[in-house]
């Protein structure tokens, strides 16, 4: 076959404009199912022939005629590509930097969710970690950290099993183990989990029988008699003046068994150890309450008289009670404001914007003075509804006097009983908004 050369331009003549007219309506019936015929001058001149198809197979032109029937195309190879256009030093500058910004912003979210994952975290932590601490200085937790220690030379007096087995019976740990003070008992705490050893209380029982703390009076009395001198004290001092003096927060008390019951009041005590005292001692006028306020005062040595081991025991039970609930005080006593009680006065006023409320705020603050009721606080109130009018009616009276009665006339409103604030009353309210002394007493 020979090529098909194509030329630059057409000029259609008539007939060809037929030919094709008649072409087009060839292709139109060849569509519709009858049997297409398409030929031209050029390729018969050619020698090639159209080939008959039927209606049910697609018509595919032969190449020469693809040929013939398509416009002339452009050289491809011919046309130039368009210029690439090339970017600035200034520009790629600029798309690195914002690809720089974006990645930093990326990084500082990440580490601000990492941050903020953290921060929950710890937060949850510390809160697990107080409600634990919390749950562990409860009371009834704290009871099973104390272990009471009970000096091997009790054991030989009558009456000290109540002692172990009432701590039994509770279920409260004990220990029998050699004391520093002979007689003493004594509480040891163990530290909370993650501390390795146990503390001790400064709680100190020091059980005694009569004859022995008679002992003690004299020692205490010669002691004084000779300006404070520490020598030739009895068995029972020695020790303890030597665990004050090693640990100054240890509080002793002395528990004062008898099995007669006149010891334990004030005057027949006191009347009865003079004369025990006068008589073992051969001393004159001794007088035992000088020797109790210088243990009290001096040496934090408070004395209890009890009658046998069951008072010692409910002695012990409520020391140790206290000791258990003394942790959680402690840690409620750190929030803000502890003294202040639950309920309206804990609360406060609520004060609007228009001012509302400033009228009980006003009666609140004089209520705090003692024994002043709410009737008293409602009639000065009512009288001079704000502080400022109150001080400049008492900057209007002349003399002292005048100021301190000017509410004294005041009727007090309610309870079926006509009554005034009175001059006392009316004294306190004036010295505590115009005295300067902040350590003045208004009663």
């Amino acid at each position: 076959m020979s090529a098909v050369r194509r030329v630059q331009t057409w000029e259609i003549s008539e007939s060809e404009d037929s030919g094709a007219e008649t072409k087009l309506d060839l292709n139109r019936r060849d569509e519709s199912g009858q049997i297409a015929t398409i030929g031209t001058e050029e390729d018969q001149s050619s020698g090639h022939t159209c080939k008959t198809l039927p209606s049910s197979s697609p018509t595919v032109p032969d190449c020469d005629q693809a040929s013939a029937l398509s416009p002339p195309r452009p050289d491809r190879r011919c046309t130039p590509s368009p210029a690439k256009k090339r970017r600035t030093k200034e520009e790629i500058e600029a798309d690195r930097h914002a690809v720089r910004e974006r990645k930093e912003a990326r990084e500082r979210q990440r580490a601000t969710r990492a941050q903020e994952k953290e921060a929950r975290r710890q937060e949850q932590q510390r809160r697990t970690e107080a409600a634990e601490n919390v749950k562990r200085l409860r009371p009834e937790n704290c009871l099973k950290s104390l272990t009471v220690c009970v000096d091997p030379a009790l054991l030989q007096q009558a009456g000290s099993d109540i002692l172990l087995d009432t701590l039994a019976a509770f279920e409260w740990r004990y220990t029998i183990e050699n004391q520093q003070v002979p007689h003493s008992i004594t509480w040891i705490r163990d530290l909370p989990q993650g501390e390795d050893g146990s503390v001790e209380e400064e709680q100190v029982a020091l059980v005694l029988g009569l004859n022995d703390f008679v002992d003690m009076v004299i020692s205490v009395k010669k002691m004084l008699d000779s300006e404070g001198e520490e020598t030739g004290m009895g068995s029972f001092l020695s020790p303890i003046l030597e665990c004050l003096n090693r640990d100054a927060k240890k509080v002793v008390t002395l528990l004062v068994t008898d099995s007669q019951p006149d010891y334990r009041t004030d005057a027949c005590g006191v009347h009865l150890l003079d004369e025990m005292l006068q008589s073992k001692s051969g001393m004159e006028n001794l007088d035992v309450k000088e020797v109790l306020v210088y243990l009290q005062l001096c040496k934090n040595v408070t004395l209890v008289f009890l009658d046998g081991w069951q008072e010692v025991t409910n002695h012990v039970c409520a020391v140790t009670k206290a000791l258990s609930k003394r942790p959680f005080k402690l840690l409620t006593e750190r929030a803000e404001l502890p003294f202040c009680v639950d309920g309206s006065w804990a609360s406060g006023v609520r004060v609007e914007r228009d001012g509302s409320g400033l009228i009980r705020v006003w009666s609140r603050q004089i209520q705090q003075l003692n024994r002043v009721s709410p009737a008293v606080a409602s009639a000065v109130t009512a009288a001079y509804p704000s502080p400022q009018l109150l001080l400049q009616a008492y900057q209007r009276l002349e003399s002292e006097e005048d100021r301190k009665g000017l509410l004294a006339g005041l009727l007090i409103k309610g309870g079926g009983k006509e009554r005034r604030v009175g001059p006392e009353i009316s004294a306190r309210v004036y010295r505590c908004f115009t005295a300067h002394n902040p350590q003045l007493v208004l009663d």
